[in-house]
């Protein structure tokens, strides 16, 4: 009777990492809907881009090239965002559901969607959001007003501590420490 008792517990224990769906679903949704926003985002830049054709004083040929560039690095960060959350998703599923037999034998996917361990989906996760801090470092640099000659030794100390990370992100991917290569 008690023999029952854990085989029936542990096929409900086993059985409730279904509820994983509920994350891998919802992950997909959120990113179909920023690619969404972020091609939107594109298509209305694109076609904005007409006015800079125009005859515009230098000045607000200026700030529309900022404006334009400001909103490029948005567009960018939306994509990466989206991203994140496909590689979130397709990693839960693979990881507590069943591996994807598809993306297993197909000869054009990236080892990026492959995820076959907990440090795997990490590793993946910590490249992309790097990527969007970058991205958003960027994007506060062009808005920054430099005022002072600090100002300028603050840009150039963050742009040193990104060129470090992204040094030793590639740097642990080649010693074997980061995920597959």
């Amino acid at each position: 009777m008690l023999k029952n008792i854990e085989k029936g517990f542990e096929l409900v224990l086993w059985e409730s990492r279904f509820v994983v769906l509920f994350a891998v679903v919802a992950s997909m949704l959120t990113a179909f809907s920023v690619f969404y926003m972020a091609t939107v985002d594109s298509y209305v830049l694109v076609v904005h881009l007409g006015d800079y054709a125009a005859h515009l004083t230098p000045e607000v040929r200026a700030d529309m090239r900022s404006a334009t560039v400001a909103h490029v690095v948005e567009i960018i960060d939306g994509y990466l965002l989206a991203t994140v959350l496909l590689i979130f998703s397709l990693g839960l599923y693979e990881l507590f559901i069943s591996p994807i037999d598809r993306a297993e034998r197909s000869e054009t996917a990236s080892n990026v969607l492959l995820i076959h361990s907990l440090d795997d989906l990490k590793n993946r996760l910590a490249k992309v959001i790097l990527m969007i801090l970058v991205v958003k470092f960027f994007e506060h640099a062009i808005a920054m007003k430099y005022q002072t000659p600090m100002d300028l030794l603050y840009l150039s100390g963050g742009i040193a501590l990104i060129g470090l990370s992204l040094y030793l992100t590639h740097r642990s991917d080649k010693d074997g420490h980061g995920a597959d290569h």
